[in-house]
């Protein structure tokens, strides 16, 4: 039987607070802006590892090949349109304002007194399928502030899989640099993570690093951590819960037991069971808030529930509004 949404939420999502992180110059702590979003000002934030298609970037913008500094971008979209010949979904018209030696403070700096939306995909994804997942996400949600997109260089491939994995953890100093520098940048804005798949590793790994390296302090400027079907061994996903210490409790968990890309990574991976697939009260027991979108799936692959699912992106949402 399928759970009616508002007692999927009322479970799974009681209220996140926490408090905000300002910075005494008066100059600096005007009032967060939340109206922007991407109808406002059609613009994605981008940060990557991944190297540039060209100076300034071409289509396809960015590779699969590894950059060996993180890279600043903003990407200019083109909304959908309705015309006699058919409708077209958002796209990318232009890449500028490419930044290599600086990136982490010019995306602080273009995020600046805006709360921020950053999603990081996860296994198989090349820059413009992870590009249209985020805008999907944030339109999806009607996130009012600064979308922003890190992307690491996927092989897009279905047989990278190792090859993914070891790209998203080559990337982990790439994203505790650029979480650093939103976090010290005293804007008064939050930064809200969504991860998928693959990408839930990464973020688990970088914010563990955070905690270590920045404390209480950075941790602070996070708000909701949501990690859709996260492709992680469970004993491992455990381990990293317990170095965030009272900063779990910021982590939604999207989780799904029919996840069939989740048991094809369990095989590969000697049985142990992925995060993303555990059952509730497993995970709950583990500190976490959770989603279980089991009965949400009725696809083939139930691997991207939270792009597909408007019930799921409300458990998005209201993460993200109570936190």
């Amino acid at each position: 039987m399928l759970f009616p949404f508002s007692r999927l939420a009322l479970v799974c999502l009681a209220g996140l607070a926490l408090s905000g992180c300002l910075g005494e110059d008066s100059a600096l702590t005007s009032p967060v802006s939340s109206q922007v979003g991407l109808a406002r000002d059609p613009k994605l934030l981008v940060a990557t590892t991944r190297l540039p298609v060209g100076d300034p970037p071409k289509k396809p913008w960015f590779s699969s090949e590894r950059s060996a500094d993180l890279v600043f971008a903003e990407a200019r979209l083109k909304p959908p349109s309705d015309s006699f010949i058919g409708s077209s979904g958002w796209s990318i018209a232009k890449v500028e304002n490419v930044d290599h030696s600086n990136a982490a403070q010019a995306f602080a700096q273009a995020a600046f007194g805006h709360n921020l939306l950053l999603y990081i995909h996860g296994y198989r994804e090349s820059f413009e399928t992870a590009a249209t997942s985020t805008i999907d996400l944030s339109e999806g949600i009607k996130f009012a502030g600064v979308t922003g997109l890190f992307t690491w260089p996927s092989a897009a491939s279905t047989f990278s899989y190792v090859a993914d994995r070891e790209s998203a953890m080559w990337s982990r100093d790439a994203l505790e640099d650029l979480l650093t520098a939103i976090a010290k940048t005293p804007s008064g804005g939050r930064i809200h993570i969504v991860a998928h798949s693959m990408g839930t590793l990464l973020t688990l790994e970088t914010l563990r690093m955070l905690r270590a390296s920045g404390g209480e302090n950075a941790m602070d400027r996070i708000g909701a951590v949501v990690l859709a079907a996260p492709d992680i061994d469970i004993d491992l996903f455990a381990r990293g819960l317990e170095r965030l210490g009272p900063d779990a409790k910021k982590i939604t968990v999207i989780s799904s037991t029919n996840d069939r890309a989740l048991a094809v990574s369990s095989r590969l991976a000697g049985g142990i069971i992925r995060a993303g697939a555990a059952d509730r009260e497993r995970l709950e027991s583990l500190g976490v808030r959770v989603a279980d979108a089991s009965e949400f799936g009725g696809g083939i692959v139930n691997h991207d529930l939270f792009l597909t699912n408007k019930d799921v992106q409300q458990v998005i949402k209201r993460a993200i509004e109570r936190s």
